[in-house]
């Protein structure tokens, strides 16, 4: 759905100068149902982006971003600095400039059709959110789902907008063709805190029911208590209440981390700080101020806390992607058979050699609940990267995780 009679012209001394530079910009709209944010409409010249990774069995990653900005307006987001490409800055033109790519998914279809395009995972959410308030009126998303399950391409998602529901027939169908993994990011269960430190998102009730919504329709679904915010989400009384929400909502998983603030967004959320809890500035400044990442000894005390509560609560561990930060895709386990058809990986060196051959071959990795894996565990799920060098021979099976 497009708006009518509610354009701003590029030409106008209000409009934004980066924006007035781009040469894809279509047109730049308001509406009362949006009120103080504008879309920015472009065409996009490639949906795809590569991310580059460190070398392994997986040297890089692929996101979409359909949006630019985020009405979330979560004031730790850690994407606000990629807004200031077009002269607009990381607090509230982040929130209220909002940049859509209105065919994203006509351009996707087009690049997953070419002889090149290795049908890798791709990941949505990773940097602004797909199911953020505008994609209830852009829709973009069915466009790409489909898009991605027509190439056979996995795909996962990881949002906060209850927005999801609307396409879950959908994903339930795209993931009989290709592997789907969903997340649901929650990570404040104060309902006054939330509201002031996520003011766009939907209420954490809301996301909750979300991802029972998944579940019932029978796909998993992780939850990211991340960011975990020091001096006000820490304590063991918000994480265990947040597991144990969380575990009744039916969660698969869960996947943590502390909170962090690299530059561009420090500034932003040290405002918000300094006018919701002043007394916490001192700390903050000495927890952050040599660098983006909570100091080593407070990620460990918080680990020390939480891990003991994820395993009371009867949940796992999840797996997060380390290139596109969002969760890892199932489709990393699998490998392609002469056919073309995934199978998992630690399937396919059984049939080579047994199970004796696959606990040899993966050691004691990392599982997907964050412990050491041994004996029976790694038959059933050996760690992807160090099955690369697995011999295969015989198998009829291509060298790829992918």
């Amino acid at each position: 759905m497009r708006w009518s009679g509610q354009e701003l012209s590029v030409d106008e001394p209000s409009a934004l100068p980066g924006l007035a530079r781009l040469n894809n910009l279509v047109r730049s709209v308001r509406t009362p149902d949006f009120a103080g944010i504008t879309f920015h409409e472009v065409l996009a010249k490639s949906a795809l982006n590569r991310i580059p990774g460190g070398g392994g069995p997986m040297p890089f990653g692929w996101t979409i971003n359909p949006y630019r900005g985020c009405s979330h307006a979560c004031v730790y987001c850690f994407a606000r600095p990629t807004h200031t490409y077009l002269d607009l800055d990381s607090g509230k033109d982040f929130d209220n400039e909002i940049i859509v790519k209105v065919n994203v998914a006509e351009v996707l279809r087009k690049e997953l059709t070419k002889p090149s395009w290795g049908h890798h995972p791709v990941a949505l959410g990773t940097n602004t959110d797909p199911y953020q308030r505008a994609e209830g009126r852009y829709a973009l998303m069915p466009g790409i789902i489909d898009a991605l399950a027509d190439s056979g391409t996995p795909f996962s998602i990881l949002t906060k907008g209850s927005l999801l529901r609307r396409d879950l027939d959908r994903l339930v169908e795209a993931n009989e063709r290709v592997p789907v993994d969903l997340a649901m990011s929650i990570a404040v269960y104060d309902d006054e805190l939330q509201q002031s430190v996520e003011p766009g998102t939907p209420t954490t009730k809301a996301r909750l029911a979300t991802v029972t919504a998944v579940r019932e329709h029978g796909l998993d679904c992780a939850v990211f208590l991340m960011p975990i915010i020091p001096y006000l989400t820490d304590t063991r009384a918000h994480l265990d209440e947040a597991l144990r929400q969380a575990k009744a909502a039916g969660a698969t998983s869960v996947l943590y981390s502390a909170l962090h603030l690299k530059p561009g967004v420090k500034e932003w959320f040290y405002l918000w700080l300094g006018e919701q809890h002043p007394e916490l500035l001192p700390q903050y400044r000495k927890m952050y101020g040599r660098g983006t990442y909570a100091p080593k000894e407070y990620r460990s005390w918080l680990a020390a806390r939480i891990k003991p509560l994820i395993r009371s609560h009867g949940l796992e561990r999840g797996r997060e992607d380390p290139l596109t930060g969002g969760v890892r895709s199932s489709a990393l386990g699998m490998l392609r058979d002469d056919e073309g058809e995934r199978q998992l990986v630690g399937s396919a060196v059984r049939q080579l050699a047994g199970p004796a051959a696959v606990v040899g071959a993966s050691g004691t990795g990392s599982s997907s609940a964050g412990g050491p894996r041994t004996g029976a565990h790694d038959a059933e799920a050996p760690d992807a990267a160090s099955l690369v060098s697995a011999s295969l021979t015989g198998l009829g099976v291509q060298p790829t995780l992918f």
